[in-house]
């Protein structure tokens, strides 16, 4: 089988001697060509061109949001209001070797963390046929994986990537550190947010808003951190949005999700699984971030689920 593998080389826990190995390691079994990504975007452009020159599929080496940019150069722009999947026609399947700090995707498909690890599971995937079709959303003209969010997680993301461009690593006590302060500093301000969802359900006074098209919706280290666990790659969003900034109602949700399985509940706590779209209104801009990647600020965000629009090499779920 022909593949590409696009590599980040500045991915946070990608190595040159490790590249080397992923590499020989692919090439045992695939017809492998090898790209770098050499700027922001370019790993699309890369997914692009190899979609029209019709590769069967693409692997890619780096963090969640090099994924992104795969996933969005393979795909046609969605549309806004897309609620059912478009013709796909010839487009690649895609594999994940984790080489981020998060690696929420690829977890999320059960890829194994180390890298070399992943490669060698990728292989045996494939040489089985495991493969599976996956539900992706979309928002601002572009495809998202798993997550998204309108406010306190967006500007947290915005303070670490500020700090990753003066050449410190992402991590998980870094976005840690940045959500504190962000959430410190958002709380002497009014809640700015207004979450509709569908049948006119219209719920104002909201602080922060997460859209999940999967779950965990991120990881700290090794544990999961669980906003909406009734989410999955095959149904519709999870909405997770708080309309109190306090100390107490914001400690007791953030316990829940960090160490509880059965998903969040408080009476300040707005969280809803499997809707089709969401729809967040702010009454100043908040800023916007998705799959992990700052997008800007914004003050109307559309929210879709569209199934069926990805295939992915990982074990197929259970049933199928």
């Amino acid at each position: 089988m022909r593949a590409l593998l696009i590599v980040n080389p500045h991915a946070t826990t990608t190595s040159s001697a490790g590249r080397d190995l992923i590499g020989h390691a692919l090439s045992s079994k695939l017809s492998l060509r090898i790209k770098q990504t050499a700027h922001r975007g370019h790993a699309a452009e890369l997914a692009a061109e190899a979609t029209k020159q019709g590769y069967p599929l693409i692997i890619v080496h780096g963090g969640d949001g090099t994924v992104n940019e795969v996933v969005n150069g393979i795909l046609e722009p969605p549309r806004e209001g897309l609620l059912t999947s478009l013709p796909l026609g010839a487009v690649p399947s895609v594999a994940v070797i984790p080489g981020g700090s998060a690696n929420v995707f690829a977890r999320s498909l059960g890829i194994a963390p180390d890298p070399l690890d992943a490669a060698n599971q990728i292989l045996d995937l494939i040489a089985r046929r495991q493969h599976r079709r996956i539900g992706l959303a979309h928002c601002e003209g572009r495809w998202f994986l798993f997550n998204a969010g309108v406010g306190l997680d967006a500007h947290a993301v915005r303070a670490v990537e500020k700090k990753r461009a003066s050449g410190r690593p992402a991590t998980p006590g870094r976005y840690m550190r940045a959500a504190m302060r962000a959430f410190l500093r958002e709380r002497r301000l009014p809640p700015a947010l207004t979450v509709e969802l569908p049948g006119g359900a219209v719920h104002e006074g909201v602080y922060f808003a997460f859209v999940s098209n999967a779950s965990p919706w991120t990881f700290i280290d090794e544990r999961p951190v669980l906003t909406n666990p009734g989410v999955s790659f095959d149904n519709g969003l999870g909405v997770f949005a708080m309309r109190s900034a306090g100390i107490v109602p914001i400690a007791r949700v953030a316990r829940q999700i960090v160490f509880g399985s059965s998903g969040p509940a408080h009476r300040h706590l707005l969280r809803v699984d499997d809707v089709p779209h969401v729809r967040v209104r702010a009454s100043r801009p908040m800023g916007l971030q998705v799959d992990g990647d700052y997008i800007g600020m914004r003050d109307d965000v559309a929210f879709h689920a569209v199934p069926d629009m990805l295939d992915v090499i990982a074990e197929s779920p259970p049933g199928v």
